[in-house]
């Protein structure tokens, strides 16, 4: 699961002959305008500063983003696709798999290169399976402290984590010649990945090109500690210049091979066929370059977008602030001002939440004691996740039930619980049931044996979190909890996050898949510190989180997935409050946009119209 601050925030042509005649003329006419000199620049922003651009060493949506256009996995997703589909990206067609899932073979497509880069010494460099493999490593290496080493040894491939053990244990850098039975290059452009258990959804850990993209190994040894700076992939874009925390650069990658605009859209998907017919055949990408920059502040991204300095608000770094919703789509509907202007607004419930977590190793909050569960369950309940999505995110949510996602599997919008519910009486109640009585008189709770009770959230200094931070007080103050607030920047938040220094925090997550194994992980012991920043450690639910691993999908896997909706209500390590409805808001002049499902990569498949941009900003 990716990990992102929680921050509010159709055109039919007629006729399947003429679309496709329409089709075929745009495609040779936008061809060689690419070769006119004009070029075309989709200008975005970011809500949020990035953190790194070295695969192995991100989490954060906004670095991911980035990656996902200059890193190319094994597989991608069909961008018209709904509901998603996997498709071949440098792979040659899908993998031979044994029939218990167990051996994966794949093979990539040949012709595809590296760009020039000073680590590969004039040598042109093409794309081997062996970069595959380095880029695993990447992450298992403990001298990189990969945020996804839990995710890639979940996978389980003979022979990695014993590579991973032996440098830890022999106190020695990580051999990255060292063979490892379970993930082999066959040839140069054959790939074998060998695992110890079933994984039928091996598919969607390949298809992650923020994370997995292939990389050279000479290049990450050329730059050595520099290497966040220097991101060398195969995809459609490559880094032009990067002010950190500021501004962002990207540029058509001159040796990126020929691949054109196709997709699968649903028959009945009418807005994915417009899409089809207006793009089919268009070289990609369609801009010369992306150009980001970093705007961490509501009100100046608003005025950016209705200034045109911007392109768009859009995708999952940087769409409409929530709280200007009510301007932009009062009622979920396009203000008139705006649709005068040609704007356009595209809202979708998103698979991803909003949630608090609790640190269960913490003194306070942590633990399996019935006065703990307690505790964390009648601060659930006096969180009012309605007013939040009322009066911070202006309508743009539905209440959370559960960690599971809309879009994947094992959600349901039936789905009803604790989990959702704002009940300060029942929080009351069981605080007095288990012993947090304001002994003294003075309006505070203490602990069950007496001691003070005084509960610290992690929280950031954006004027937003304020409202965030009056919410939660007004919640605790209601059922006699004190709380105080340790801001911190975001990087910083999620770094002591991750190292087990928080008490308490509100982010935000979004799933990287159609399927819920990510959620679970939330709650798997092994996975503590990680994927479950709560440390929840629970032996019943580490061998459902595991069983659920290996099975395929059907009644089986679906039953294990609601019991894992049932333990995390009743355990409450994680309160999830919403999952978000985002807004885009498109400028006339971008063409082809539609917000990808669970992945990042889109910016090449999307166009701009310089004379119509032209005509608006005169």
């Amino acid at each position: 699961m990716t990990k992102i601050p929680d921050r509010p925030r159709r055109r039919l042509l007629q006729g399947a002959a003429a679309a496709a005649a329409l089709s075929g003329r745009w495609a040779a006419a936008a061809d060689r305008a690419a070769g006119s000199g004009a070029r075309k620049v989709l200008r975005l922003l970011f809500n949020s500063a990035e953190s790194s651009l070295d695969p192995a060493r991100i989490s954060d949506i906004y670095s991911r983003a980035i990656t996902a256009h200059i890193f190319e996995a094994l597989y991608g997703y069909d961008h018209l696709a709904r509901p998603s589909k996997l498709v071949p990206l440098t792979a040659d067609g899908m993998p031979e798999v044994s029939p218990d899932f167990r051996v994966w073979t794949i093979r990539l497509q040949r012709g595809i290169r590296y760009p020039d880069d000073p680590a590969f010494k004039g040598q042109v460099r093409a794309l081997q399976a062996r970069d595959y493999v380095f880029a695993i490593q990447r992450t298992v290496d403990p001298a990189n402290i990969s945020p996804i080493e839990a995710d890639t040894a979940d996978l389980g491939i003979v022979g990695l984590k014993e590579a991973r053990d032996a440098a830890i244990q022999g106190k020695r850098p990580f051999d990255y010649d060292r063979p490892i039975p379970g993930l082999r290059a066959l040839d140069s452009h054959t790939l074998r990945i060998e695992l110890h258990a079933p994984r039928p959804r091996l598919l969607y850990a390949l298809a992650k090109s923020d994370l997995l993209g292939a990389q050279a190994r000479e290049v990450v040894e050329f730059y050595g500690k520099d290497i966040t700076e220097h991101p060398v992939g195969t995809g459609a874009f490559r880094l032009k210049r990067w002010r950190r925390s500021s501004r962002i650069v990207l540029e058509r990658n001159p040796f990126y091979r020929d691949v054109r605009y196709d997709a699968q859209p649903a028959a009945d998907d009418a807005e994915g066929q417009a899409l089809l017919a207006q793009f089919k055949g268009r070289r990609l990408p369609m801009v010369d370059e992306v150009d980001i920059a970093i705007i961490e502040e509501f009100q100046p991204e608003w005025l950016a977008f209705l200034g045109q300095e911007v392109d768009a608000l859009a995708g999952d770094t940087g769409q409409l602030p929530s709280q200007f919703a009510p301007l932009a789509v009062p009622g979920g509907k396009l203000a008139n001002n705006l649709a005068r202007r040609g704007i356009r607004a595209y809202r979708q419930l998103t698979a991803d939440c909003a949630f608090m977590y609790f640190n269960m190793d913490d003194a306070i909050v942590g633990g399996m004691a019935p006065e703990r569960v307690a505790l964390r369950r009648a601060i659930a309940l006096a969180y009012d996740s309605r007013e939040e999505i009322r009066e911070i995110r202006k309508g743009e949510a539905i209440i959370g039930q559960s960690p599971v996602l809309p879009h994947t599997t094992g959600y349901s919008a039936a789905f009803k619980s604790e989990m959702g519910d704002y009940d300060p009486a029942r929080a009351n109640a069981l605080l007095d049931l288990y012993g947090y009585l304001d002994r003294d008189g003075d309006g505070w709770r203490e602990r069950p044996d007496g001691s003070p009770l005084v509960l610290e959230m992690a929280t950031e200094p954006e004027q937003i979190y304020r409202a965030y931070n009056e919410l939660t007080q007004k919640g605790l103050t209601r059922i006699g909890l004190r709380v105080r607030f340790k801001i911190q920047q975001w990087p910083e938040n999620l770094r002591s996050a991750e190292a087990g220094k928080l008490m308490m925090w509100m982010l935000g997550t979004a799933a990287s898949s159609p399927d819920s194994q990510g959620v679970l992980a939330w709650l798997y012991g092994p996975q503590a510190g990680n994927g479950n920043l709560a440390r929840f450690r629970m032996p019943e639910f580490d061998r459902l989180y595991e069983q659920a691993l290996v099975l395929p999908d059907g009644p089986a896997r679906a039953a294990l997935i609601e019991r894992a909706q049932r333990i995390a209500v009743a355990y409450m390590p994680y309160k999830v409050k919403a999952h978000r409805i985002f807004t885009d808001l498109v400028h006339p002049w971008v063409l082809g946009f539609r917000r990808p499902l669970f992945w990042s990569d889109w910016w090449h498949k999307v166009d701009i119209d310089l004379a119509m941009r032209g005509r608006h900003m005169t």
